[in-house]
């Protein structure tokens, strides 16, 4: 990489700025009228608040820093230090969509209801019960110099964008604070603090009563299946003997909701060269790769939190909780939290409470409950960047070490030929005698954390015999074939995961794959078959045939059998049986009786195996019932119902079936696609509308040089006048992947703006 020479480029670039005063854009380059932009620049600072002094300050910052967009607007960031690419990295975010950058941190720093309401309080609450203000600035100033630095350089960035975008608004943050990364140091939105049920929350704090007297509420345990789209992702890890080029692979599938994450390239004079998936506010490269390693992460299902209900008593007029044979003091607080009230704010306040395991979350009858949960940001973030550095296995698997990726599995690629794979990162040690699945008895010593599995105790693969891996949220015990980790060589809790049909699929995919490129990797990730709906149609089927007689005449259903009957089980823009499928099965989660409360998967299994004949029937001709009501018929192709849209830049979309839409040939993957496309209703719609699965997508081959293929749902910009906010929307229709542009020769062939920070 040529990066010392792209900085001097970037300083003579400035310089011819300056000096030419011209706003004209010619090919890779901009030129920049330096007296409007200058002028502008101080308008806005004042407008912002910024004194003169640190506007400067930053002006200057920003010098170090070049910014090229290439054809698809995906911003590559050169910078003289790491903590200056960090600078220009929030920058480019603020300018592609500010909006959700501003909603990531508003989120995050538990200031959700001074823009929603007072309905947001309890989400506000949860964030300050794991830390408040005063601990996110402690952990700023407890932070290693060079974290600092890159918290420093995040909100730098963001503020000089305000600075130099007065035409921009807020909904409340105004200033970015170098301690704010703190609230928001996993790759993931919500992370392991979203796994803390608000219900629980606010039936605890938020009544009248006396906190002794509070209860968790009565909630309604649900019998059918979560309609949302299951929450996941996959990751594919390829040898070099399966491939045509002997370099080893690697596929990054986030399952996302759409516009959830930017694709960006950063780089620095310091050693950084990450491209991938970034969350709109972070620093680092979630998802992604560098020259000579790659990383995904999916998210896990092991047993990385835990509730522990305790022994609370008031004793001369103090709150205690009983460990062991001893009494402690419950920790007691208070947090004042504004919310929107019309054209005002008011305020509220909230008692907190806090035992060693954490704070209280919930009530179980009349006993509370401590939520403990993984709550290291110093090191979180410290981990989030260093892996995005690392040169192969050896750093890689140094790096962690730190154990703080708590909510994620990690597949791995690298340039040396290795492949592997790591179920989760911090696995609490813990007491096998005890069911920690669910509640346990907080004043037993017993039940307490026994410090953390190192990573060659928790579940690791390294280079199997098969040559790939796969993970898609499933069980790590299929993730290599036969040549898998054992089951019972490991603690319960350590991996819980059980099989789902994404995990099936993956497997009957990979199995005796070889010669694999780019392009078949590609479209293996996309292959159509959907294993979810063998049993599920099967069991429908031999259902008709098997009452027949005993039906009323309907040609109508008998019709509607022969199609599902004729299917191969692929999805296509084309086919009639998917619709009726994908309706049929969403209808049985809907409706059909769960009577052994199973899982998603298991549940689907059921409805094809087990539940009775004539509900099925019933639930089919329901099916068409509805779709005739929606579509005037009930054999409509797949395509006609299952669209993308993207209208606005507004966090939540809104979709009108009047307004320009695109047939989509993909499924949801609760069916088991690989490629998800996880659709639903709107309020207004009867067609269904993608909102979520593949996002950021990546295919990455390591060799001499690193090679990769990248597509991104809708396109890298949020405003809707870019010509990048809808300009990957056909190729997303077709799977239709665009090479990265990674080298710099590469970078410079397809810039179409070359700017600094500020003067564009």
């Amino acid at each position: 990489m040529k990066t010392h020479s792209i900085f001097f480029k970037s300083i003579v670039l400035l310089l011819v700025a300056l000096l030419t005063s011209c706003s004209q854009k010619t090919g890779t380059s901009s030129q920049i009228d330096a007296d409007s932009a200058t002028q502008a620049a101080v308008s806005a600072k004042q407008s912002h608040h910024l004194s003169a002094e640190e506007f400067s300050r930053l002006q200057n910052r920003a010098g170090n820093i070049k910014i090229i967009r290439d054809d698809y607007g995906v911003p590559h960031i050169y910078g003289k230090t790491d903590a200056d690419a960090v600078f220009g990295l929030l920058f480019a975010q603020a300018e592609d969509d500010f909006d959700r950058v501003e909603r990531n941190y508003i989120w995050a720093t538990g200031r959700l209801a001074e823009v929603d309401g007072e309905d947001a309080l309890f989400s506000d609450l949860r964030a300050r019960l794991y830390m408040t203000t005063d601990e996110a600035k402690a952990a700023y100033e407890a932070s290693p110099e060079w974290l600092k630095a890159l918290c420093d350089a995040y909100a730098d960035g963001l503020n000089y964008y305000l600075a130099t975008h007065p035409e921009v608004k807020p909904r409340l943050l105004t200033r970015f604070e170098p301690w704010m990364p703190m609230f928001f140091s996993e790759g993931s939105i919500g992370g392991d603090i979203e796994q803390i049920p608000l219900a629980g929350i606010r039936a605890f704090y938020g009544s009248e009563q006396t906190a002794k007297q509070q209860r968790l509420a009565s909630i309604d345990t649900q019998s059918h299946f979560d309609v949302r789209e299951p929450r996941g992702s996959n990751g594919f890890a390829i040898g070099g003997e399966l491939t045509e080029s002997g370099n080893a692979m690697l596929l990054i599938n986030p399952h996302t909701s759409f516009y959830f994450r930017g694709e960006v390239h950063v780089m620095s004079e310091e050693g950084l060269n990450a491209y991938g998936a970034v969350t709109w506010g972070q620093f680092f490269v979630y998802q992604g790769f560098n020259e000579n390693t790659g990383w995904m992460h999916t998210s896990t299902r092991l047993d990385f939190m835990d509730e522990f209900v305790e022994q609370v008593e008031e004793r001369d007029g103090k709150l205690m909780y009983r460990f062991g044979e001893a009494w402690r003091p419950v920790e007691v607080s208070e947090v004042t939290l504004k919310y929107k009230d019309g054209d005002k704010y008011s305020e509220r306040t909230f008692p907190m409470y806090h035992t060693h395991h954490g704070p209280i979350t919930h009530a179980i009858d009349d006993q509370w409950v401590a939520t403990k949960i993984n709550w290291d940001p110093v090191n979180a973030l410290q981990q989030s960047y260093i892996r995005t550095k690392q040169t192969g296995h050896k750093g890689f698997r140094e790096m962690m070490n730190i154990r703080t990726n708590s909510s994620n599995n990690t597949v791995y690629a690298d340039s040396e030929g290795n492949i592997a794979y790591y179920h989760g990162n911090f696995v609490p040690r813990r007491n096998p005698a005890y069911d920690f699945s669910a509640p346990v008895d907080g004043s037993n010593p017993d039940t307490d954390w026994k410090g953390v599995h190192t990573v060659d105790e928790i579940v690791t693969i390294l280079n199997p015999e098969n040559g790939w891996i796969q993970n898609c949220n499933s069980t790590p015990f299929t993730a290599a074939g036969k040549f898998s980790p054992v089951r019972e060589d490991y603690p319960v809790y350590m991996a819980p995961d059980a099989e789902n049909f994404r995990g099936i699929h993956a497997i009957k995919m990979l199995t005796d794959v070889k010669d694999l490129t780019l392009d078949k990797l590609i479209n293996l990730a996309y292959d159509p078959y959907l294993p979810g709906f063998e049993k599920l149609i099967k069991g429908l089927i031999t259902a008709f045939d098997n009452n027949q007689q005993s039906l009323t005449d309907d040609s109508r259903l008998k019709a509607a059998i022969d199609t599902l009957r004729n299917w191969n089980y692929e999805v296509s823009i084309d086919s009639t049986a998917m619709t009726l499928a994908h309706y049929y099965g969403m209808q049985s989660g809907l409706t059909g009786a769960n009577p052994s409360k199973f899982s998603d998967a298991e549940l689907i299994d059921y409805f094809g195996t087990q539940s009775p004949e004539l509900e099925r029937l019933k639930i089919f001709q329901t099916t068409l019932l509805n779709l005739e009501r929606d579509f005037g018929r009930w054999d409509v192709p797949w395509g006609d119902v299952n669209r993308f849209q993207r209208l606005t830049g507004d966090i939540q979309q809104p979709h009108d079936d009047a307004a320009p839409s695109h047939a989509v040939g993909l499924a949801s993957g609760r069916w088991g696609a690989l490629a998800s496309f996880g659709a639903k209703k709107f309020p207004g719609t009867k067609k269904i509308y993608g909102s979520s699965g593949n996002s950021f997508v990546a295919v990455v081959e390591f060799g001499e040089k690193v090679k990769a293929k990248s597509l991104l749902a809708g396109g890298q910009s949020g405003d809707p006048t870019s010509p990048h906010f809808d300009d990957q929307v056909k190729r997303y229709l077709d799977a239709d992947f665009k090479t990265v542009a990674y080298y710099d020769e590469d970078i410079e062939k397809r810039a179409k703006e070359t700017y600094i920070p500020g003067l564009r």
